[in-house]
């Protein structure tokens, strides 16, 4: 007797259900690929964030593990600067990989964070001399308490939704540009220059062995991809790696040293270093309230807590920048222009900068990064599981992670910058109320080398576009507020200037 009852699909795994594999058209072999290339993206973190952080020191003079970093003398003690290094390295790979595994777990979002530029340049630069490195990080730490409650609120949700679709869209298309040139700037085929702010590669010329692997990775990309092969910019990736690291080992060209050597490998050298324990010790080492009173003075408090205020903008909207442009490349945002889970998304964000702070290494926020590995084909959680396994590998294997340069990540990147390009459609370009705004977002973001300044300017230029048209009704009320708090973030330096 023949069955003539419909076929049923069959029941997805456990795995699969609980990410949403197939509901999502991905399968696993895609999210381990898009996992590992927005790792392999990110691993330069694990190199900057010691070099930015780990060789800085605080108002005593300390660096982050405690040591002084120079002598009686004056003269710089190279082991301590080492060890200081070696300890930011396996606390930045400790807390990327715990914050991005939760964010795949909980969150369920192919996203990854750890410490985020510029958020460490300000703590390093501008509040660690101010105090010691504890009570800076006691300041991280109330940052990503502020961030939490905001979302706990639901007021940093209501935020992400009351902005228009238009402007979605030009910090979709504004992030794929920006990181498009984060790409060629890792690479060293953009540079500064003397004569014009910059130029390309050396001296308007492309010259040595390092932007001659990025071109090569970069070809062998672009070759996979219209030959629809899969796992494009992973090999690309690996096989860029593999060349680099066989120039090196023949060649000996040595690191760019910050311009000294100008054909040099822009941020590490593609080769083995010897295999060492990690050094956790700068867990915990936090003090809470101790930076307020360090400030000294009604002025200089005020001060304090207006450059805490900008760490909490430019981490609340890099995030938002960051959830909207993934999101979109992988197709996972719903009619309204939100992703799935965006509560729970946030919450991983906000609760990853107080590990940050806690963890010593700054606050951690999402990686744009991750739109390679969205690139790839990652569209759930299981590829930040991915993603944060090989951050907590790298704290046994930064040998092998180090040997990818720059020069053979940075493809993805720049690559990644054409696929968000083709957003830029969906921009009404002939109303001027939508379009302007939505330019000002896009071309800030690259110019300024800033998601947040970006994302300001399209806020504030929107807002100021609909009142000055009599069309006050048609802006959210949490874009009034919104803006008016950008407004202050752009006019920071006038005003501290004026607390003296």
């Amino acid at each position: 007797m023949v069955n003539t009852s419909p076929a049923t699909a069959p029941t997805p795994s456990g795995l699969d259900a609980f990410f949403e594999i197939t509901k999502r058209g991905s399968t696993v072999g895609r999210e381990v690929r898009g996992g590992l290339v927005t790792f392999f993206t990110m691993a330069y973190i694990l190199a900057l964030n010691p070099l930015i952080i780990g060789t800085a020191t605080d108002s005593q003079g300390l660096l982050l593990s405690g040591l002084p970093k120079l002598d009686a003398a004056g003269q710089v003690i190279g082991a301590n600067v080492a060890t200081s290094i070696a300890m930011v390295a396996a606390a930045t790979a400790l807390v990327a990989g715990l914050m991005t595994i939760l964010m795949g777990v909980y969150g369920r979002f192919p996203m990854g964070l750890a410490a985020g530029l510029g958020l460490n340049a300000v703590l390093a630069y501008v509040l660690a001399p101010q105090m010691t490195w504890a009570q800076a990080m006691g300041l991280v730490v109330w940052e990503g308490v502020i961030i939490t409650i905001l979302v706990l609120t639901g007021f940093r949700q209501a935020v992400f939704k009351a902005v228009p679709r238009s402007l979605r869209t030009g910090i979709s298309v504004g992030i794929g540009l920006f990181i498009a040139f984060i790409g060629l700037v890792d690479a060293g085929v953009v540079r500064k220059a003397s004569g014009t702010p910059v130029e390309l590669g050396i001296g308007g010329s492309l010259q040595g062995w390092p932007i001659s692997i990025f071109l090569i990775t970069l070809g062998i990309l672009v070759l996979l991809f219209v030959r629809r092969v899969k796992g494009a910019m992973l090999i690309a990736i690996l096989s860029g790696t593999v060349l680099a690291v066989i120039v090196e080992a023949v060649l000996h060209i040595g690191s760019n040293n910050q311009g000294e050597n100008p054909t040099g490998w822009m941020l590490n050298v593609p080769q083995f270093t010897e295999f060492s324990a990690p050094n956790l010790g700068l867990i915990g080492r936090v003090d809470l309230f101790g930076g307020f009173a360090a400030a000294g003075g009604a002025g200089a408090a005020l001060g304090l807590v207006l450059l805490v205020f900008s760490l909490l903008l430019a981490d609340f909207f890099d995030t938002m920048g960051t959830v909207v442009a993934v999101g979109a490349e992988g197709d996972l945002l719903d009619d309204t222009g939100n992703p799935p889970r965006t509560q729970e998304i946030l919450l991983v964000d906000s609760i990853a900068a107080m590990a940050g702070g806690v963890g010593s290494v700054s606050s951690n926020t999402s990686y744009i990064e991750s739109a390679a590995g969205v690139g790839e084909g990652a569209r759930t959680g299981l590829a930040s599981v991915v993603t944060g396994a090989a951050f907590l590998l790298a704290l046994f294997l930064a040998p092998l992670v180090n040997m990818v340069p720059s020069e053979a990540a940075a493809p993805a990147l720049f690559f990644v910058g054409f696929l968000m390009m083709s957003q830029v459609v969906h921009v009404d370009w002939d109303d001027a109320e939508e379009g302007i705004p939505a330019f000002l977002t896009m071309a800030l973001m690259p110019f300024t080398y800033s998601i947040t300044a970006g994302i300001g300017a399209g806020f504030i230029s929107f807002t100021l576009i609909k009142l000055a048209n009599g069309k006050a009704r048609e802006v959210h009320p949490l874009m009034y507020l919104v803006s008016a708090l950008f407004v202050v973030y752009f006019a920071q330096g006038a005003i501290m200037g004026l607390l003296g």
